[in-house]
């Protein structure tokens, strides 16, 4: 059985522990709660072409913008380098934000679903500026390795720091990975 995909409608991101939850406006049929676990892990990662490990603190603005769910506010939006973000990377963007917490998906798995190639996926990912409220985190390989974070792309058995934060991340949803990187518990894979 699938999985059940989040609203987005239902969050709003201004915190720096993730989305709170808004008050529904009519009662729906058993929504499973979902909570945002951000471990504390020093200088979380944060993806944007522009950054660098040690730049995360200049991208405190982005951090404490909410996340914009409408045109308008789309249209205005300007990553930290001053670009305008794509319809396809808001597409990409928008279908993380139904991926619950302690679940998976492949960078092909992304691909289907909002079109284009597990690379062009991989690109928006890279380049997320809301990381990791909006989940980049939450994907992986199809050969079910962990897979690549913030640009950093790490070969089989091998330790980056950034690709260890996702680590890290995961773990603290559930999500666990064997020592030579690749998924324990397929279960979580969407």
């Amino acid at each position: 059985m699938p999985a059940e995909r989040l609203s987005l409608s239902r969050y709003r991101f201004s915190g720096p522990l993730g989305p709170k939850k808004e008050p529904a406006q009519t009662p729906s049929v058993a929504e499973p709660e979902h909570t945002h676990i951000t471990p504390d892990i020093e200088s979380t990662a944060l993806c944007s072409e522009t950054t660098k490990p040690d730049e995360d603190a200049s991208r405190s603005q982005a951090l404490h913008a909410p996340y914009p769910t409408d045109g308008t506010t789309r249209e205005k939006y300007r990553n930290p380098s001053g670009k305008r973000l794509t319809a396809y990377q808001w597409k990409v963007y928008d279908y993380l934000m139904t991926i619950p917490q302690g679940k998976i998906t492949t960078y092909k798995g992304l691909a289907s679903a909002v079109g284009g190639s597990p690379r062009s996926a991989g690109t928006a990912l890279r380049n997320n500026p809301f990381s990791p409220y909006v989940p980049c985190h939450r994907v992986i390989a199809s050969d079910l390795y962990i897979g690549g974070f913030c640009g950093e792309w790490a070969k089989k058995n091998e330790s980056l720091p950034r690709v260890d934060q996702k680590r890290a991340l995961l773990a603290a949803e559930g999500v666990l990975f064997d020592q030579k990187g690749y998924l324990r518990n397929r279960e979580t894979l969407l």
